[in-house]
């Protein structure tokens, strides 16, 4: 009895000096990242609370509007957009993790391999469409006007050595034309569905140092407050970075 008692006054303590912090997020895998590092913020005074939502418009109007203290779940050209767009400030807190992007081929072993006039099918929406030739750029095959552009397409090709040709389809679709084709720019999602793996059978891949990778986002305000500091050391921890390793698979990748 007298350890059921110590235990609820342990309890107790906890709730009359833990502040609350309280993240939204999208399920998977933000809230589940979030999920994992609660008892080692609950350690350090946090109360952790993960508030899970399913669109991209209300985490960041929530936070904006100091109902919700920070969120989990975009990257910074959304956020960007975001912005500019409802005339919020909004701003990036630590980078977390990375759902890459790379090129595939079942055909070639390596880009070098490509011949002349080889096949290049890559996402016709206009964000993956950028993160597609920014990648091709950045491997050498291309050469754009703006090497900092996210919103490339191919009219901003300015060099194209082995007269690449590219093909616009559906991000979904893509897989199903990798054995048609002679290169394949597949989101990670994709690819997996597709039962390819990303770590061994990508020619290139997204690094850590991609404009696409997920943020914390908070208040200005609010971003360099005690708790925040606290919830990104946990993030930034080595037991995140072997979660996400262990779980995702190269479908996340940390990028700290």
């Amino acid at each position: 009895m007298k350890k059921l008692l110590v235990a609820f006054a342990a309890v107790a303590a906890f709730s009359a000096h833990a502040d609350t912090l309280t993240v939204a997020a999208t399920p998977v895998p933000h809230a589940e990242i979030l999920e994992f590092v609660k008892p080692a913020l609950a350690k350090e005074g946090v109360d952790l609370k993960v508030k899970v939502f399913t669109d991209y418009i209300q985490p960041n109007v929530q936070v904006a509007e100091k109902r919700l203290d920070a969120n989990f779940f975009q990257h910074q050209p959304y956020l960007d957009e975001f912005n500019k767009a409802k005339g919020t400030n909004l701003v990036s807190v630590a980078g977390v993790h990375l759902e890459p992007l790379g090129a595939y081929s079942s055909k070639y072993k390596a880009l070098t391999e490509l011949p002349g006039g080889a096949t290049v099918v890559i996402p016709n929406d206009a964000t993956n469409g950028g993160r597609a030739l920014l990648l091709l750029a950045k491997a050498g095959l291309i050469k754009l006007k703006d090497s900092n552009n996210i919103l490339s397409t191919v009219k901003d090709i300015t060099e194209n050595a082995k007269d690449l040709k590219f093909r616009e389809l559906e991000a979904a679709t893509i897989p199903r034309v990798l054995t048609q084709v002679d290169l394949a720019l597949i989101n990670t999602n994709y690819a997996l569905e597709a039962k390819l793996d990303p770590a061994k059978d990508a020619l290139v891949i997204e690094g850590s140092d991609s404009p696409y990778v997920n943020i914390l986002v908070a208040r200005p305000d609010d971003k360099d407050s005690e708790d925040m500091k606290k919830l990104v050391a946990a993030l930034h921890s080595p037991e995140v970075k072997a979660f996400i390793l262990e779980k995702y698979k190269g479908a996340v990748v940390p990028a700290f």
